[in-house]
């Protein structure tokens, strides 16, 4: 019988010290940790690998429920994975043990809560980005492919790979360079 913790953070920029000091803090003798989204479980190679070596009598261990998921369908996959392996899910922030009916309740709400959290940020991100369009402001990414220069070196009578191979881009990036200058 481990605990092992999970530690997990969205972007590279983010810290982990906090979780991993907590994660310890609560007994975990094993933590595995990633900075990635969690907006989807894919990708979660440090989840996958948990989930793959916990056994019947573990803990799997977060500080918050959102560090494992932020969908709820995630979540009671992911739940419904360590139950069946007669694995437990606690939480150091939050009173979240999956061996009690009212634990159970209080996870699936946190769920729903999170969930609901992020389709709320991804409509403030889409509604500030479509004020900033109406405004001028915002024009997108800036292009790293620079057209010209493809059609340079093809009208040279350099094929795409080599065009690729040159200015460090895929061949697909090259044929839609090509093909929409043929269609332009």
């Amino acid at each position: 019988m481990t605990t092992y913790g999970y530690a997990r953070v969205s972007t590279t920029d983010q810290n982990l010290t906090i979780q991993i000091e907590a994660l310890r803090k609560a007994g975990c003798e094993v933590i595995r940790e990633e900075k990635k989204t969690g907006t989807t479980r894919e990708g979660l190679t440090e989840l996958d690998s948990l989930m793959t070596f916990l056994r019947s009598g573990d803990t799997l261990m977060v500080t918050r429920i959102e560090r494992l998921a932020r969908s709820i369908g995630d979540l009671q996959d992911i739940v419904r994975a360590l139950k069946a392996k007669g694995v437990a899910l606690k939480a150091t922030e939050q009173p979240i043990d999956t061996g009690t009916a009212a634990g159970k309740a209080f996870l699936d709400m946190l769920g729903v809560f999170a969930e609901f959290e992020t389709n709320l940020r991804k409509e403030r991100q889409m509604e500030g980005i479509a004020k900033a369009k109406a405004a001028g402001v915002y024009k997108g990414r800036k292009p790293s492919i620079d057209v010209a220069r493809i059609k340079d070196m093809q009208n040279q009578g350099l094929g795409a790979t080599a065009i690729a191979k040159q200015l460090r881009i895929t061949r697909a990036s090259v044929y839609r360079v090509v093909s929409k200058a043929s269609a332009g």
